[in-house]
């Protein structure tokens, strides 16, 4: 058949996506965020006592600094992660970033302290994110053609995605343990994980040619058709095309985490009258974390069809409008709309994370998609921002309103962009 893969590119696919099963972690960060800030911020800087004894309570604005922190370095290890993908394997990519998070979840959960969520969690989950994140996309693409490339990035980046949908609530089951047990626990439990997943990553070998796609009488050439060159590194820095791209990963990035940063709480805000909504504020993490990941395949999907620009519009577009209207919708208690809206936000996010790899193999070529992606995957890092400024603006203000309206802004200018943002020609072309 013309677009029979082998066995074992599947078996890449969904090993990919397990590992990024623990990777997303980061995705249920909220869930902690709300076991270490205090109903009265008068109480942030007092030790806790009973279970949580000898940890202490934060301010929102340090609640966000380790999340915040393993984003950016999340990010800038992605360069090295990518590099490790393509000269050595994916495989070691994988495990070693898999150890690094899950020494990381131990160390933050044994130091009970702040220093010790910033190093353990911020420092260390950044580096073992970056790594092992770098490995399975580059690795599964490598197997399929262009008129696959968004739904196999779907399948394999919606791991990370989805993974708050069972983080999110094992994390509260095991915060009933205590806050350094849930840490401890998720490190050991990832560790077993990824070594095993990460064991079956491989790259296509040598000589591998992807499969067409079928071509059927009258039918509409592939909105998805990508560059036949590979570009090196060093060539994508020329193009205006590769700073566009960055940019419109920071718009598609820092909406998705500044409501991920906040999901929990923007629940028990607005369901305050509904005692099953505010006692289980994790709710909305975990139906995040399923949104997220549908977004990924769902929009990897349809970028197939009708192309990567027009499937990051629609996205961004209607995400925008969401987040001009959240606001009103906390303000109206509307637990329904605010689901709603947040799911949107989610897909939207994801949706991103889903077309941003596509978008450079198509630009740039798949040999070097490992270190290609992981430059412009800057642009995911230095979109945390928002999720900072978004804590420094609750605790001067009282609420994330204003943080919205900017953050919907961003993303209109970033749809601005993406309309005028097409392939780059290589000299070889």
């Amino acid at each position: 058949m013309a677009d029979q893969v082998p066995g074992k590119a599947w078996v890449v696919t969904f090993c990919g996506t397990a590992v990024n099963l623990c990777l997303g972690i980061l995705y249920a960060w909220s869930v902690w965020a709300g076991a270490l800030v205090p109903k009265d911020l008068k109480m942030a800087g007092t030790t806790m006592t009973g279970l949580n004894e000898g940890w202490v309570y934060l301010t929102n604005a340090e609640a966000a600094t380790p999340f915040s922190l393993c984003v950016l370095i999340f990010a800038l290890f992605m360069i090295p992660g990518g590099k490790v993908q393509d000269k050595i394997s994916p495989r070691f990519g994988a495990i070693l970033g898999g150890l690094f998070l899950a020494v990381g979840c131990i160390i933050a959960g044994v130091a009970k302290s702040y220093t010790g969520l910033i190093i353990g969690f911020g420092v260390m989950g950044g580096i073992g994110m970056g790594f092992g994140y770098a490995a399975p996309t580059p690795a599964a693409l490598s197997w399929f053609g262009p008129h696959k490339r968004g739904l196999i990035a779907g399948l394999v980046v919606g791991g990370y995605g989805g993974a708050a949908l069972y983080i999110s609530p094992l994390a509260a089951y095991l915060l009933g343990s205590g806050i350094t047990y849930s840490f401890v626990f998720l490190g050991i439990l990832f560790a077993v994980v990824v070594i095993i997943a990460g064991s079956q990553l491989a790259k296509a070998p040598p000589g591998y040619v992807a499969p067409a796609a079928p071509v059927k009488a009258g039918a509409a050439p592939a909105k998805a058709a990508g560059t036949t060159i590979d570009w090196a590194p060093g060539e994508i820095f020329s193009t205006w095309q590769f700073y566009a791209l960055v940019l419109m990963f920071i718009g598609t990035t820092q909406s998705g985490l500044l409501v991920i940063a906040n999901a929990a709480g923007l629940l028990g805000t607005t369901a305050k009258a509904i005692p099953f909504f505010a006692a289980n504020a994790w709710i909305l993490a975990s139906y995040g974390g399923l949104v997220n990941a549908a977004g990924r395949v769902g929009t990897g999907m349809y970028s197939d069809k009708i192309g990567r620009g027009n499937a990051y519009a629609v996205n961004c577009i209607v995400s925008a409008l969401c987040l001009f209207l959240m606001p009103a919708i906390i303000g109206a208690k509307s637990v329904f709309f605010l689901f709603v809206a947040v799911g949107i936000a989610f897909w939207q996010y994801g949706g991103g994370l889903a077309l941003m790899p596509a978008f450079t193999a198509d630009f740039f070529g798949p040999k070097n998609l490992g270190m290609n992606y992981g430059l412009v995957f800057i642009g995911w890092g230095l979109g945390f921002f928002m999720a900072r400024l978004g804590g420094t603006i609750k605790d001067v203000t009282g609420s994330l309103d204003w943080a919205f309206y900017i953050s919907g802004l961003v993303l209109v200018g970033a749809v601005v962009l993406s309309w005028v943002t097409k392939r780059p020609m290589h000299a070889h072309e």
